[in-house]
């Protein structure tokens, strides 16, 4: 029995941000998609589904195979010595009798030296050099077993287009994470030098004797805080540059080419929820992939009926030599067969078989059935979750122009002599905090525009 459900489900998908965010040929995502190509091109476990592919392909050319004669040269040569032996007094029997005979025509017509039989079951020195030539005229099992093969070919190759997609929203998640600790690290490094303007600030008020040493060391701790938190991002922009490169496949180190203008240029979602569910029941290669192998348990049933009531018919030949001694001389011979199998009744085996075989179907429909409500709920999930973003990204540039605002007010009275140093430093972590959060906004819409298309499967 061929195996039917031994490919399993892969329920996310990745998708390309070009899709979305490509204004010109030349335009913001094409350094992005480049890197996806190569990616798809190195990447080790995309690899092994093609590998895998290769080894399904296999299966199908040997189902293939049987559809052809099969011929084989089968030479055999038998040495025996003791055992049982059969032994027969021809001679004691025929000898007298044929003496007589003779005596009464007066001629010696008759043999009268018979040998008793007195040889070995085993044959000694006995060759048997033949051709074999088998050929099935009509089997339920081969024909059916080639279409299962297909079957579960085409779910493989569903398969890998899911790791595919998979891979290519990987990257893309992965590069704007990258491009995340860079806008970090900028974040970061403003901060450290409107804290140094500010310590050298304080130095030069210390030194007019109009401030206190207290303001410059305040300064100095504040520029501490931030470098520790430079040093943290600059961890992070290396972790994400070796995790990029490891998706695809190159050294850990090797430098990433940036997309200054890709979130200068956020997608925007202009179809409907409705219209984006239908839109992935219609392109998720997992529900492809079911039917495959969906498929392939269908014609499990009909090979399982078919071999209830339809006999195998098949013919054959042997031809060669067959003697004691190669000699090849008066031993040669030819055979041919035709025959018939047809198992009337095993104990109600196939019925059961077929039964199994509906169960099996029934399980594969009724999984098909749940993953197109989980794909239903990925795309609501998804299409909500860039909403949220989208709102949230708003909130945060409302909130980086007040506390950029707010700070140059505070900034100006501060050198003026008319704000203290903790109102300035307070005012300085709110508009590092906000631009933080702005930062990450913008990433999250691109990583949520990311996730919808995956669960849309648009590229598919």
């Amino acid at each position: 029995m061929i195996p039917i459900a031994r490919y399993f489900l892969l329920l996310l998908v990745g998708l390309p941000l070009s899709a979305w965010a490509q204004p010109s040929p030349s335009g913001p995502s094409l350094i992005l998609e480049n890197y996806i190509r190569e990616g798809l091109a190195s990447n080790l476990a995309l690899r092994q589904e093609s590998l895998e592919i290769s080894r399904v392909s296999e299966s199908v050319n040997q189902a293939k195979s049987l559809f052809y004669p099969r011929i084989a040269f089968n030479p055999t040569y038998s040495l025996a010595a003791g055992g049982r032996r059969l032994e027969f007094p021809v001679g004691d029997l025929l000898n007298p009798a044929y003496r007589t005979l003779n005596q009464i025509i007066g001629a010696e017509r008759f043999p009268t030296n018979i040998p008793n039989v007195n040889e070995l079951l085993a044959p000694n020195n006995f060759h048997d050099t033949k051709f074999t030539v088998q050929y099935a005229l009509f089997n339920t099992d081969i024909q059916y077993n080639y279409l299962i093969q297909k079957q579960l070919l085409s779910a493989q190759e569903a398969r890998r287009r899911v790791v595919q997609n998979e891979l290519r929203y990987t990257i893309s998640t992965a590069y704007y994470q990258y491009l995340q600790t860079l806008d970090a690290i900028r974040i970061f490094e403003n901060s450290r030098n409107v804290l140094n303007q500010l310590t050298r600030l304080n130095e030069k008020l210390v030194a007019n004797n109009t401030a206190t040493k207290e303001v410059v060391t305040s300064a100095r701790y504040e520029v501490s805080k931030v470098d520790q938190q430079l040093a943290v991002a600059e961890k992070n922009r290396e972790t994400a540059r070796a995790y990029f490169n490891f998706l695809l496949n190159r050294e850990l180190t090797a430098p990433v080419e940036v997309d200054s203008l890709l979130t200068k240029i956020l997608p925007e979602s202009k179809e409907s929820l409705a219209d984006l569910q239908q839109t992935a029941l219609r392109g998720r290669q997992e529900l492809a992939q079911l039917n495959g192998s969906l498929d392939a348990a269908r014609t499990a049933v009909k090979l399982n009926e078919a071999n209830a009531k339809i006999p195998n018919v098949y013919v054959g030949a042997n031809t060669g030599f067959q003697g004691f001694g190669y000699t090849f001389q008066n031993q040669a011979y030819v055979v041919g067969q035709f025959g018939l199998q047809w198992d009337l009744f095993r104990g109600y085996e196939k019925r059961s078989k077929i039964q199994q075989a509906k169960i099996q179907t029934d399980v594969l429909q009724t999984r098909l059935t749940e993953v197109q409500r989980q794909i239903q709920l990925q795309v609501l999930q998804a299409y909500y979750d860039l909403d949220a973003a989208t709102e949230s990204l708003a909130a945060t540039q409302s909130g980086v122009l007040n506390a950029d605002q707010t700070f140059r007010v505070i900034d100006s009275k501060y050198r003026n002599g008319q704000s203290l140093l903790i109102e300035f430093l307070r005012y300085q972590n709110d508009r590092l905090t906000a631009q933080i959060q702005h930062s990450l906004a913008r990433m999250d819409i691109l990583v949520k525009r990311a996730a919808l298309d995956r669960a849309v499967a648009v590229s598919q």
